[in-house]
C-alpha cells in the first residue's frame, strides 16, 4: 500500500521522494526480519527500528504486518521478473537462460532479503492468510516456462517425456532454496548449481549437445539482472 496522502508542487515532490525512500527502507528491513526471524516472530517495532524510522512512519505506509509482508513478496516477484527479462534480453537460448536464472536465484537468496523472505512467508502463511503469494509456485512456474520455451525451440531431446522433464526441473530448481536455507556458503551453493546442471543437461538435450551449454555463472553475471535493481 502506498502512502495515504499526496502532495503537489516542487516541495511536494521532495516530500514524496522522501516518503518513497522510507517505504523502500521499510520493505528492505521487513524482508530481513521475515527472512531471519520468520513471519510470526517479526515485530513492527523491530522492523521500524531497523529501518531507522518511527512506528508512526511505518503505519503511514503499512496498516499491518500482513500489508508489509505482501509488499515484501511483491518486491521478491519484481526482482525475479526483472532478472528474467534481463536474462532473455541478453540473448541466450531459453535453456541457457534457465540455467542462468538458477544462478541468479542462488545469488539472490544470499544477497536480496526479499527473495528468501518471500519463500519463508509462503511456507509460514500460505493458505492461512489472505493475499499471500505462493513464491515457490511463482519461481517453479517461471522456470518451467523457460523449459517449455526450450522444448518449443527444439532444445530438448526427441522423445523426452514433457511431464518427466518438467517434474525433474521443477524439483531441482526449488531445491536450490532448500540448500540455501541450510546456511551453505555462497560459493558452495553456486558449485552445487553447476553440479545440478552437469547431471541434468545430458538427460534433457540431444546426445552430444550438453557441452554447448554453460553451467557456470555467466562471466558478466548479467549485471542488470543479477544486481537486484528492481524498484
Amino acid at each position: 500500500m502506498h502512502p495515504r496522502s499526496r502532495t503537489t508542487g516542487r516541495g511536494g515532490t521532495a516530500v514524496q521522494e522522501r516518503s518513497e525512500r522510507t517505504r523502500r527502507k521499510l520493505v528492505h528491513a521487513g524482508a530481513d526480519w521475515f527472512h531471519r526471524n520468520g513471519y510470526a516472530n517479526a515485530t513492527l517495532g523491530g522492523i521500524a527500528a531497523s529501518a531507522g524510522v518511527t512506528k508512526g512512519a511505518l503505519y503511514f505506509h503499512f496498516a499491518s504486518k500482513d500489508e508489509l509482508a505482501e509488499a515484501v513478496q511483491q518486491r521478491g516477484c519484481a526482482l525475479l521478473d526483472e532478472s528474467l527479462r534481463a536474462l532473455r534480453a541478453s540473448g541466450p537460448s531459453p535453456l541457457q537462460a534457465l540455467v542462468d536464472a538458477t544462478h541468479w536465484l542462488a545469488r539472490a537468496l544470499l544477497d536480496e532479503p526479499a527473495v528468501p523472505a518471500s519463500f519463508r512467508i509462503t511456507k509460514e502463511c500460505a493458505g492461512t492468510r489472505p493475499g499471500v503469494t505462493d513464491f515457490h509456485l511463482v519461481w517453479a512456474t517461471a522456470a518451467c516456462d523457460l523449459l517449455r520455451q526450450a522444448r518449443d525451440a527444439g532444445e530438448l531431446r526427441e522423445g523426452c517425456s514433457w511431464e518427466s522433464a518438467e517434474s525433474l526441473v521443477a524439483a531441482a530448481v526449488c531445491g536450490i532454496e532448500v540448500m540455501a536455507g541450510t546456511g551453505m556458503p555462497g560459493a558452495e551453493l553456486q558449485r552445487r548449481v553447476v553440479a545440478l546442471w552437469t547431471l541434468l543437461l545430458p538427460g534433457l538435450v540431444p546426445e552430444g549437445t550438453a557441452g554447448g551449454f554453460r553451467t557456470a555463472v555467466p562471466a558478466t553475471a548479467y549485471a542488470h539482472g543479477f544486481s537486484g535493481s528492481a524498484g
